[in-house]
C-alpha cells in the first residue's frame, strides 16, 4: 500500500504480486476493492495486480475539486509513472473506463499492452442529436437530487440495480450488498455528485482513435446503469483491434454476479 502525490491529491494505491503488471480501476461510487474476484484470480494466475482509489473515493484525498476526466487521466499516469509501469495491462470498469480513453489520448500508448473495458461508460452516455441511443440527462440530474437528499438512501436502492436484485432474482448476497453500500459511503459526497456529470456527459468519442493496443470490451446485455446499445457496441464499432464478448443478461456489477467467467475472460484475454 503506497500514497501517489498529484495534482494536488493524494491517491491511494495498493499492489500485490511479482508478475506482469495489471491495473484495475474501479466503478462509480466504490473504490478499488471492488476488484476482490478479480484480484485473487489474478495473483493466482502469476499477474502483479494494482488498484487504487479515484480522488475522491476510498482512502485517496477528497477534495472539493478536479473531479474530471482529464484529472482523473492525470492521476492514472502519475500511478503509472510513480510505479515505472511498463506493458501494463489496463482494465477499467464502469466510468474507470474513461480514464483509459482519455489517458490514452493524453499520455499515449508507450506504456499499455492491452486494454480491458468492464461495462464501460466509452464512448458517450448522454443523450444528444447525434448520439440518440443514450441516456436522458434528466437521469442524471435525478441520480444528483436524490445524493443530495438522501445519499445513503440513494446508495442501497442504487445497488440494487447495479447487480440486478429485483422481486424474483437476486444474483449477489446481502453481504455483498452491504459490503458495497460500506464502500460507497467512503466517498466524498462531492465527488459523488460531480462524478455523475464526469461519467454521464463526458464525450470519449474522440478518444477511441488512442486505443491501438488489443482492446476487449465485455458488457451485460441486462445492464440497466450503463446500457450496452450505447456503450459497449457502440466502442466495439469505435476502437480498431476490439473484441466484444455479451454476457446475456448480466447486469451492471458483472464483476460480483459472473465472477469466474469474467476472471477467465481477463486472464484469457492478457495471457
Amino acid at each position: 500500500m503506497t500514497y501517489v502525490e498529484t495534482n494536488g491529491a493524494r491517491i491511494h494505491v495498493k499492489t500485490a504480486g511479482s508478475g506482469r503488471p495489471v491495473l484495475l480501476i474501479h466503478g462509480w461510487p466504490l473504490t478499488g476493492d471492488m476488484f476482490e474476484y478479480q484480484t485473487l484470480a489474478l495473483l493466482e494466475a502469476g499477474y502483479r495486480v494494482i488498484t487504487y482509489d479515484r480522488r475522491g473515493f476510498g482512502l485517496s484525498s477528497h477534495p472539493a475539486t478536479g473531479y474530471d476526466y482529464d484529472t482523473f487521466a492525470d492521476d492514472l499516469a502519475a500511478v503509472i509513472e510513480h510505479l515505472d509501469l511498463q506493458a501494463v495491462n489496463l482494465v477499467g470498469f464502469s466510468m474507470g473506463g474513461g480514464e483509459i480513453a482519455r489517458y490514452l489520448s493524453r499520455h499515449g500508448s508507450q506504456r499499455i499492452a492491452k486494454a480491458a473495458l468492464i461495462g464501460s461508460v466509452v464512448p458517450y452516455l448522454l443523450q444528444t442529436s447525434d448520439n440518440p441511443d443514450g441516456v436522458d440527462a434528466s437521469v442524471f440530474e435525478d441520480m444528483k437530487s436524490q445524493i443530495r437528499t438522501d445519499r445513503f438512501a440513494f446508495l442501497q436502492s442504487f445497488a440494487k440495480q447495479f447487480y440486478g436484485v429485483g422481486y424474483v432474482t437476486s444474483p449477489v448476497s446481502q453481504g455483498i450488498l452491504d459490503w458495497s453500500f460500506m464502500l460507497a459511503i467512503m466517498a466524498s459526497p462531492k465527488a459523488t455528485i460531480d462524478c455523475v456529470d464526469a461519467f454521464g456527459k463526458t464525450d470519449f468519442r474522440p478518444d477511441l482513435k488512442s486505443f491501438t493496443m488489443p482492446t476487449l470490451i465485455i458488457h451485460g446485455t441486462g445492464d440497466k446503469t450503463v446500457p450496452i446499445d450505447t456503450t459497449g457496441r457502440a466502442a466495439t464499432r469505435g476502437i480498431p483491434n476490439a473484441k466484444l464478448i455479451e454476457y446475456d443478461g448480466e447486469p451492471h456489477g458483472l464483476f460480483a454476479t459472473a465472477p469466474t467467467r469474467l476472471n477467465t475472460d481477463l486472464i484469457q484475454f492478457i495471457g
